[in-house]
C-alpha cells in the first residue's frame, strides 16, 4: 500500500529537492501530483504498461446493438454492497454485471474507488453477490452502489455467454464494419463486435442486432489516475518504483538541483523499473492447447444460423 505523495516524495528527494525526511510544501506538491496523473495517462497509450485486461461485462438487450461504456456508460452495474476497509461485499445485483476495474459511486463512498480483485464474489450477472477488494481503504454502510468503466483505449477480444454457453465475438475494425451490407439483420447473439473510442464516453456496436447474452470484451483501459495526494492505494508489484523514478525524471528539469551522474541513475532506474514492468506484462506465447472438444468455435459454433447451413 502507498499513497500518491509518498511517490512524489521520493522523486523529489532522487532529484535532490528535498532532504531525507523532508516533505513538499503544498504547491510542489500539487504541481508534482497533477505530473504524476498526466504521466499515468501516457503510459495508458503503451499496451506494456497496462498490468491487466479489464473485463466489461454487459448484459445484451433484444434489439439494441450499441452500448455506451465509460464513466456513467450503459456498461456498468448498480447493486446493493457495503465496504469495510478494502473489502466490498456485494448483497445484490439490481441491474447490468460487476467487474474488476469499475469505478465505484454511492453515499459515503471515496472518490477513485475501484474494484480490484475477486474473493467469493466472481463478477458477471449470475455470479456478483460476494466480495471483492477495492484500491482504497474505507467504511461505508450497506448502500446503493453505481459501478462504472474507464473508457477503453481498445479492444482485445470477445466473447458472449449464452445460456452458459460461451461464442466467440470477431473483433471489427471500422473498415470491417462498413463493409457488412445489412447491419440490421437480428440474430440471436453477436458474431462481431466494432468499438469506437470517442473523447469519453467509448461505444460498443454489435452484430448482427442480438435478441440475447451476456457480452464479455476484454480491453485495454487506462490506467487509474490518483483522486486525491493522500489517497491509500495498492498497487501491482514494481509499480511503486518505476513511478518515482519516471516522475523524478520529468521533474528534474523544473528544479535543476541534479548533477549529471545524479540524472543518468535516475534516468537507469527509471527506465529499469518501466522495462520490468513490460516484461511482467508481455503476453507469453501460447503453448498448450485445450481439447477441441471445449473450445465452442470448434463444435457448437451454431454460426450456420446465420445462412440456412450452406
Amino acid at each position: 500500500m502507498t499513497q500518491p505523495i509518498d511517490i512524489i516524495s521520493g522523486a523529489l528527494r532522487s532529484i535532490g529537492a528535498l532532504e531525507s525526511g523532508e516533505m513538499p510544501d503544498s504547491e510542489a506538491a500539487t504541481d508534482a501530483f497533477n505530473l504524476l496523473n498526466d504521466m499515468l495517462a501516457e503510459w495508458s497509450n503503451d499496451r506494456m504498461m497496462i498490468h491487466y485486461q479489464t473485463d466489461v461485462v454487459f448484459p445484451i438487450t433484444n434489439g439494441k446493438y450499441q452500448y455506451t461504456v465509460g464513466p456513467g456508460g450503459q456498461a456498468g452495474s448498480v447493486f446493493t454492497g457495503s465496504i469495510s476497509g478494502f473489502t466490498l461485499t456485494v448483497t445484490g445485483l439490481t441491474s447490468g454485471a460487476l467487474a474488476l476495474g469499475q469505478t465505484l459511486v454511492g453515499s459515503g463512498i471515496a472518490a477513485g474507488t475501484k474494484i480490484t480483485g475477486f474473493l467469493t464474489g466472481a463478477g458477471g450477472m449470475l455470479n456478483a453477490t460476494g466480495t471483492y477488494t477495492v484500491n482504497i481503504s474505507q467504511t461505508v454502510n450497506s448502500t446503493s452502489i453505481t459501478g462504472s468503466y474507464e473508457r477503453p483505449v481498445r479492444i482485445n477480444t470477445a466473447f458472449v455467454r449464452v445460456a452458459n454457453l460461451d461464442y466467440p465475438v470477431s473483433v471489427m475494425a471500422l473498415e470491417d464494419y462498413e463493409a457488412i451490407g445489412l447491419k440490421t439483420i437480428n440474430g440471436p447473439w453477436p458474431r462481431g463486435i466494432y468499438y469506437q473510442a470517442s473523447e469519453l464516453l467509448g461505444t460498443f456496436t454489435v452484430w448482427p442486432v442480438p435478441s440475447s447474452g451476456e457480452m464479455h470484451v476484454f480491453c485495454d483501459t487506462i490506467l487509474g489516475s490518483f483522486t486525491t495526494i493522500n489517497d491509500t492505494v495498492q498497487l501491482p508489484q514494481g509499480y511503486n518504483l518505476a513511478m518515482r523514478y519516471s516522475l523524478a525524471e520529468l521533474l528534474a528539469p523544473e528544479y535543476g538541483k541534479a548533477s549529471t551522474q545524479g540524472l543518468n541513475i535516475v534516468s537507469m532506474h527509471a527506465a529499469k523499473g518501466r522495462a520490468a514492468i513490460k516484461r511482467r506484462n508481455i503476453k507469453p506465447q501460447q503453448v498448450v492447447r485445450l481439447d477441441p472438444m471445449l473450445t465452442t468455435h470448434q463444435t457448437i459454433d451454431a454460426g450456420w444460423v446465420f445462412s440456412g447451413g450452406f
